[in-house]
């Protein structure tokens, strides 16, 4: 339930978060959203969170749209560091670097607001298809046709790959939870490949649907809150 003094805070960080877009700063008003964003999620502000995201989802695809507009693919198998300068661009990390080296790149660039926009891709497997990976909250892996050259790949496959690889995260949200698990497994996700509409939209039409109410199953109720309900309820049938 969210409080009026909850709330207040929400707008505020996303009146922060609008502002800075209409400034063009695409950085800031991404932080702001975001913040917004586990703010609503820890009140339950479900409506709330189907608003912000997709104000999330406008910050990050502006700077996408800007690193792809570089026109500029950039191959990785050594160097990522917590403290390296990143260039604007795209960027293949590939082996023997792992998902976990491309998301210290991601991290780097959004620390010092550069442009990127980062794919991991893992080695051709038996059946001639490549692995990509992103990993955040949670790992999303799925396996997609190689570039016709793997030294230099296309801006075209890069931006496919990213697609695909956000098309299954989405398609892997396990519609048989109860729709707080399915908005928490979507914004894990988001937190490993956060540059992808549909990862967004997903996100909002979840929000608009746990907004009308739901009623959580057994199997996703926290233990300690259910032996807390039963003990509330004793002394309620004791009175």
């Amino acid at each position: 339930m969210t409080t009026p003094a909850g709330k207040a805070r929400i707008d505020e960080q996303m009146e922060l978060a609008e502002a800075a877009l209409r400034r063009g700063k695409w950085f800031e008003a991404e932080r702001c959203a975001q913040r917004a964003l586990e703010m609503a999620r820890r009140a339950e502000a479900f409506d709330m969170m189907a608003d912000i995201c997709l104000t999330l989802q406008e910050t990050r695809r502006q700077r996408l749209q800007e690193a792809i507009d570089s026109r500029r693919i950039s191959l990785l198998s050594e160097g990522v560091t917590e403290d390296m300068k990143v260039k604007p661009g795209c960027y293949v990390v590939q082996p023997p670097l792992v998902g976990a080296d491309a998301r210290r790149l991601r991290l780097a660039a959004l620390r010092d607001e550069v442009a990127v926009a980062v794919l991991c891709r893992e080695p051709i497997n038996r059946m001639g298809l490549c692995p990509v990976v992103a990993i955040g909250a949670v790992t999303v892996r799925t396996r997609i046709q190689p570039p016709k050259n793997l030294e230099k790949p296309t801006m075209a496959w890069f931006v496919d790959a990213l697609e695909q690889l956000g098309d299954f995260a989405v398609e892997t949200v396990d519609s048989g939870h109860d729709l707080d698990k399915q908005i928490d497994d979507v914004m894990a996700k988001l937190d490993a490949h956060p540059d992808h509409e549909g990862l967004h939209h997903a996100l909002a039409t979840l929000c608009k649907e746990a907004a009308k109410g739901f009623v959580r199953s057994e199997e996703d109720v926290d233990p300690l809150e259910a032996e807390l309900a039963d003990g509330e309820t004793s002394d309620d049938e004791s009175e």
